[in-house]
């Protein structure tokens, strides 16, 4: 705690310092209204709240300043200045040595406190004329500012001052992620999503502090990434998806693109190439691959199951590491998603030698092999990772190996299944999903899986029943949102009455952003006309 007192005391004296050398200085007047930082509506909660009841004013003399020479800290600095700028038109500076007038600083500094031990852990202090954001790295702080993006009023305070003004509640908040791993997966192969359609799942999930998105690039129904070495992929397997529209796929530059903007929120792309099931568009592409015995076609219906690599052909695994090898070269991430779900056709032996060479063929890539749940049926060990979606046999059986997993029972976490029975949109072959049983289970105890097995949580979402990007929010949202919190915070600080407040008060962001969010009967919305289902009736 010395450590950080003293890291306080010295940002003051250079606050102190800046603000002296303005030409210029203009006193407000200032009316706030009653303030409270513990009932402020952030998601996901976070640790540790001690409000102050007292109101920092953001304004057009606020200026960012960040810890010299600290990696990333700059960056992070501007990416919050321009969000400033999105909500509340004015122009924050970043780093700069003088504004006339200047009244309140926020300072984004790269601390070495020992109380901040893991690196996506903040601490933000806000008092009435300073908001300090400490943290060992600038993940950290990307992690921070988006709780002060949460903080700040949708609309202007309403003081005696003769511009604008936005409160944010004074206090201090401690705060640090409950599971390191926390994604969302989207399904680009049954339907394809343009970049754009991706940046915005990105921008979505950042706020919410995720740091995960896995993208599902191939499937039955379609080959979503370039591979050079192997061109028909994408020109044949990428030509149609479900419903028999016309397909898509990213080029490498379209992936790298997707790659760089995740980076810049801080979310790492883990690519998922599915096999040896799941394959039929690679199949039709380069019929030596297939291995039902059957005549591959392009398909654009939702059956799994029926369609297998030849496991025991060599030159399958020449494909499989020219694969790898192209996506793994542009993927920085440490992950890569083998896929390996409900390989019905093929054999288990076949299964599980093929399941073993792929392994092998990633790690020799210097990725780390992720695979849904029926991996750990394989000879795999502990150096790979098992996502558990529908086998809680498979999940005990992953644990017993030592590998981590990654919660995802479809029961509880996927993003496709039905709300009710008057979705519009989703499957039910698990459950139907509401939006209160989407948040009312504990990822760190469910079906006994233990807590120090658990990588993380994530939230699939399929694309069979979606055509666009609109319909894929509606889906999403507002149950992503429920999910960032059951990673992120710890299970004393999850209530669901406490959220779904709290979840209301999120309507004027999703608006903001567009977002054709479903409006849960369950929660009182604080919004206007904007979700996907009102649209539509009009």
């Amino acid at each position: 705690m010395k450590i950080i007192f003293t890291r306080i005391a010295l940002t003051f004296l250079f606050l102190l310092t800046v603000v002296s050398c303005t030409k210029e200085k203009k006193k407000r007047i200032l009316n706030f209204p009653p303030t409270n930082l513990v009932t402020e509506n952030l998601i996901p909660k976070p640790l540790k709240i001690i409000p102050t009841n007292g109101g920092f004013a953001l304004d057009q003399f606020t200026a960012i300043y960040t810890t010299k020479n600290a990696a990333g800290y700059e960056e992070v600095a501007e990416f919050l200045a321009k969000k400033i700028k999105a909500k509340t038109d004015i122009d924050i500076q970043v780093n700069v040595d003088e504004i006339p007038g200047r009244e309140g600083v926020i300072y984004i500094n790269q601390s070495d406190s020992l109380e901040l031990n893991t690196p996506e852990a903040y601490q933000i202090y806000i008092t009435t004329d300073s908001v300090i954001l400490n943290s060992n790295t600038a993940e950290g702080a990307f992690r921070g500012i988006q709780t002060l993006r949460q903080l700040i009023p949708e609309v202007s305070t309403d003081t005696l001052a003769e511009y604008p003004i936005w409160t944010i509640p004074t206090g201090k908040i401690i705060d640090s992620p409950n599971l390191g791993y926390r994604g969302s997966m989207l399904d680009v192969a049954r339907h394809f999503f343009s970049v754009e359609d991706v940046k915005k799942y990105i921008d979505l999930l950042a706020y919410y502090k995720y740091n995960v998105l896995h993208l599902h690039l191939t499937d039955d129904q379609g080959w979503r990434i370039e591979i050079k070495s192997w061109p028909k992929l994408t020109e044949i397997g990428g030509s149609t998806e479900v419903g028999g529209e016309s397909g898509g796929f990213f080029t490498q530059e379209d992936y790298k693109e997707i790659v760089a903007y995740a980076a810049e929120h801080f979310i790492t792309i883990v690519p998922e190439v599915d096999m040896p099931g799941h394959t039929n568009a690679a199949s039709v592409s380069y019929p030596f691959l297939n291995g039902n015995g059957k005549t591959p076609k392009l398909y654009e219906g939702t059956h799994v199951g029926f369609s297998t690599f030849d496991t025991r052909k060599d030159t399958v695994y020449s494909f499989i590491n020219d694969v790898v090898r192209e996506i793994t070269e542009i993927s920085p991430g440490p992950y890569f998603h083998v896929g390996g779900d409900e390989s019905h056709v093929t054999k288990k032996n076949d299964y599980i030698y093929f399941m073993d060479k792929v392994v092998e063929i990633v790690k020799q890539h210097n990725k780390i092999p992720i695979g849904w749940d029926e991996l750990a049926t394989a000879n795999v060990d502990s150096t790979s990772v098992a996502q558990y979606w529908g086998s809680k046999e498979n999940a005990e059986l992953a644990v017993n190996k030592g590998m981590k997993i990654i919660m995802s029972p479809a029961k509880k976490a996927y993003l496709d299944m039905e709300y009710d029975t008057e979705s519009k949109f989703g499957l039910h072959w698990a459950a139907y999903i509401p939006t209160d049983s989407a948040y009312i289970w504990s990822p760190e105890a469910y079906d006994g899986i233990p807590l120090e097995s658990i990588l993380g949580v994530e939230a699939p979402l399929w694309s069979e029943t979606i055509s666009d990007i609109s319909e894929a929010e509606y889906l999403a949202f507002p149950r992503a949102i429920g999910y960032s919190e059951l990673s992120w915070s710890t299970e004393e600080n999850r209530d669901w009455e406490n959220y779904k407040v709290r979840l209301a008060n999120q309507a004027p962001y999703l608006e903001r952003m567009n977002v054709q969010y479903y409006p849960s009967p369950l929660i009182d919305w604080k919004k206007s006309k904007n979700t996907f289902e009102e649209i539509k009736k009009d």
